[in-house]
């Protein structure tokens, strides 16, 4: 069955891992029997969590799509993950989203899960609800978790579900404050009751608390307030829809997904209360000529399509997208705008959990997926050819937390690399770099769980064991005097022998990181036919260096004097015995090592601003300055050197619990000092012996 624009609704979950988001996503697919049995994260059965690696961990770890038919609307509830090292998820789910409902429990309060998602809304000034969930477990308290909402965001908190509760402060019901109507659950059933009369001056209070919010809506609704009169059923929906829409105005409900309470209620607040595509998200998009311009949600436009996620696994290739415009069909040619390729669509598909529903069409407004897009991905912007426009990338957080990855079996490497591109396609957040120089495959991600989650996958998808190392760092070395030796080379073995004599000065040379080759030979001691031989051998000998095998950096090197046999010389003896030269100078030129420095940018909350700095200073990092922010937190420069920042990302998550953000990008080397250089040598040893 497929929708108008205006009868569907894309909601995006969000909130701290463990709020309850899977667990209400499966309610609303059993109140309206999209399933007839609902599952449990801890029986590893939900629709929304079939990834054996969220089986086992009982996490979510993607975002998973969900529709729900309900009162001829289609809700697309996408369920993203609350751990932190999977947010890359919720930023591409939000794309898809034209409204968000952030789930906090009853049990926790405000968590950072809720504030980093209120940021999020914030940013991209999304309309969303609070449903505060578990309001009928063990410890679990309403009244204190909104008393909190209401001091952290003020009076725009508003409640359009209130909880009714017995003695022992368990909730046993809840009421609908528009329409002043009490129900419970018996049986998984929605049962209507009396409002207790306890409940009565609660609701009133509530009640004209949305009427106000209604009357700053319009100035009619303003004039029929002041003057006293009441507003009907329809004028408040569209005053509160409008106030949701303006964010002038965050409703609050709550339930339990276990027995389901709230559900129903939550749904229809969704339909008549949250945007549909045309009225939520407002895409940018780049023209042609390079032209930035609004981007209309039109159903009678050319078909765009926006890629916001990709699942690549034993189920086949889905390229999940929203249509932005349009209604796609499958066969039909559209331009990816990022490779400038025209792509045949594959079979179409309307996705729930991991179950695929073919379907004729993708309308305008719908979130569903395509089959088969080998060379599409991630981020990509899918078009007619008619109108070329690319919409804003997906905005993900640069990987910080860096670890060396092999197989445990050598000759695997290839197998290991094939393994995390394949990966990569699901998940873009983390990249993998082969480091010429340590000679180590270098995983980055968010933390130490996603890349655990990635190890697991290689090893249950790909059977290829791996194991990870801490990514070694790239020092350099230099010399800091003077120094003159001879380099030669004879040899004589029957025949032809070889014969090589050269006198280099090795001086230090602060213009240039590349060694600077130089000859002052007079009277043909050295003809200039071997020049370049010299020169190759030293070039090849600066890679490594006489302390820890670091390649050697600012440094000059000048052939002045030396010998040759006319019938023994060739290239390759002037080469060996340029880099005996080589050998013999460099212990006594007092070489040093010169560690790489990067600019760290913290961003923490004021009252993590002390632990931060301290932290810094152990790490040697140089304080550079402060700027507060909008938000009422601070960016912290500083220069660190990146021997310190392999374990940053996790040491900084525990400092300011997951509060703190940080980027790092590397500025120039500095010389090491005298213990961290004895570290550095003494760790280069250890692996040269393994």
């Amino acid at each position: 069955m497929s929708y108008s624009v205006q009868n569907i609704r894309n909601v995006c979950l969000l909130g701290h891992s463990g709020s309850g988001k899977t667990a209400l996503t499966e309610s609303l697919l059993y109140m309206t029997g999209a399933i007839d049995r609902m599952g449990r994260v801890v029986d590893g059965n939900t629709v929304s969590d079939y990834d054996p690696e969220e089986i086992k961990r009982q996490i979510s770890i993607t975002t998973s799509v969900a529709p729900i038919d309900y009162k001829g609307c289609r809700i697309n509830i996408l369920d993203t993950p609350g751990a932190f090292d999977f947010a890359g998820e919720a930023v591409a789910a939000l794309r898809a989203a034209d409204a968000a409902i952030i789930v906090c429990s009853a049990k926790d309060g405000i968590s950072v899960g809720l504030e980093k998602a209120w940021k999020y809304c914030e940013e991209r000034n999304m309309p969303r609800f609070i449903y505060i969930s578990k309001t009928d477990e063990d410890n679990s308290d309403y009244n204190a978790t909104f008393e909190a909402l209401r001091e952290r965001f003020g009076n725009k908190i508003a409640p359009v579900v209130v909880p009714i509760w017995d003695e022992n402060k368990k909730v046993t019901g809840i009421i609908d404050v528009l329409n002043k109507r009490a129900y419970e659950m018996q049986n998984l059933k929605r049962v209507e009751i009396e409002v207790p009369a306890d409940k009565e001056d609660v609701i009133t209070e509530f009640n004209d608390a949305l009427k106000e919010s209604v009357a700053e809506t319009s100035e009619e609704f303003m004039d029929k307030f002041f003057g006293g009169e009441d507003f009907t059923y329809a004028e408040m929906i569209q005053g509160l829809s409008q106030g949701v829409r303006e964010m002038s105005l965050f409703p609050v409900l709550c339930g339990s997904a276990i027995n389901c309470m709230g559900s129903l209620m939550l749904m229809d607040n969704i339909v008549s209360l949250l945007p549909n595509p045309m009225d939520g998200n407002h895409y940018k998009a780049t023209r042609q000529d390079g032209e930035r311009e609004e981007f209309v949600v039109s159903p009678g436009g050319v078909p765009i399509a926006f890629v916001f996620k990709t699942v690549s696994d034993q189920y086949g290739k889905y390229s999940f997208v929203k249509v932005i415009s349009g209604t796609l069909t499958s066969d039909m040619t559209m331009v990816n705008t990022r490779t400038g390729n025209t792509e045949k669509l594959g079979r179409l598909y309307i996705m729930r959990g991991k179950k695929a529903t073919e379907v004729k069409e993708l309308d305008c407004g719908e979130i569903g997926a395509i089959a088969k897009m080998d060379r599409v991905k991630t981020g990509d912007t899918l078009c007619d050819p008619r109108k070329v426009v690319t919409l804003n990338p997906l905005p993900f957080a640069q990987p910080c937390y860096s670890v060396a990855i092999a197989p445990k079996t050598r000759g695997q490497e290839d197998k290991v690399a094939q393994g995390l591109n394949r990966l990569n396609e699901e998940d873009p957040t983390f990249s993998i770099v082969n480091n010429g120089e340590t000679h180590q495959m270098v995983l980055s991600g968010s933390g130490d769980m996603q890349i655990d989650v990635l190890v697991n996958k290689l090893k249950t998808r790909f059977n290829v064991e791996t194991e990870l190392k801490p990514a070694r760092v790239a020092y350099r070395e230099k010399i800091r005097k003077t120094v003159q030796k001879q380099g030669r080379h004879k040899k004589q073995t029957g025949g032809s022998g070889q014969f090589g004599d050269v006198w280099i000065r090795f001086e230090p040379c602060m213009d240039s990181e590349e060694m600077v080759f130089a000859e002052e030979v007079f009277g043909g001691s050295v003809p200039k036919n071997f020049f370049p031989a010299v020169e190759k051998g030293l070039r090849e000998a600066c890679v490594h260096g006489p302390l820890a095998g670091y390649p050697v950096v600012n440094l000059k090197a000048v052939l002045y004097d030396g010998s040759y046999h006319p019938v023994d010389s060739s290239e390759i003896a002037f080469k060996t015995a340029a880099q005996l030269a080589y050998k013999a100078a460099m212990p006594e030129a007092n070489p040093c090592l010169m560690e790489p420095v990067g600019e760290l940018k913290v961003t923490v909350p004021d009252s993590y601003m002390g632990d931060v700095i301290g932290d810094l200073n152990k790490r040697r990092g140089r304080v550079m300055g402060m700027d507060p922010t909008e938000g009422g937190e601070q960016i912290i420069s500083a220069e660190v050197p990146m021997a310190e920042m392999t374990t940053y990302a996790i040491d900084l998550r525990s400092m300011t619990q997951s509060r703190g953000s940080f980027t790092f990008e590397f500025v120039r080397y500095e010389d090491c000092p005298p213990m961290a250089q004895e570290k550095a040598i003494a760790e280069a040893k250890a692996m040269a012996e393994q």
